[in-house]
C-alpha cells in the first residue's frame, strides 16, 4: 500500500500513515488521519479501505479511498503486507 494523501469517495482527504496488524485476528489495518481539523488517528480494516462502494450521487462503483498524492518518502510495501 502506498503511503500518502487519499480522497474518500464522499470528498474528504486523509493521510495514510502506515499499516498495522490486529493482535488477535492478525487482520491488516490502515492507520490514517483526516487532513482537516484535529480529528486524531483512525484505523480501518485494509480490505474495507481498498474496497469499492456505490457513490450515492452517481450510483457508480468507486474506490472508497483513492490515492491523490504519494508521500515523498513512500516506499513499496513488504511482501508480507497486503
Amino acid at each position: 500500500m502506498t503511503m500518502g494523501r487519499y480522497r474518500h469517495y464522499k470528498g474528504a482527504e486523509y493521510q495514510v500513515l502506515g499499516l498495522a496488524r490486529h493482535s488477535e485476528t492478525e487482520e491488516w489495518l490502515v492507520l490514517y488521519r483526516p487532513c482537516y481539523g484535529d480529528q486524531g488517528y483512525w484505523v480501518r480494516p485494509y480490505a474495507m479501505f481498498v474496497e469499492h462502494v456505490m457513490h450515492p450521487e452517481t450510483g457508480l462503483q468507486v474506490p472508497r479511498f483513492a490515492l491523490i498524492e504519494a508521500s515523498v518518502d513512500a516506499r513499496p510495501t513488504d511482501d508480507a503486507q497486503p
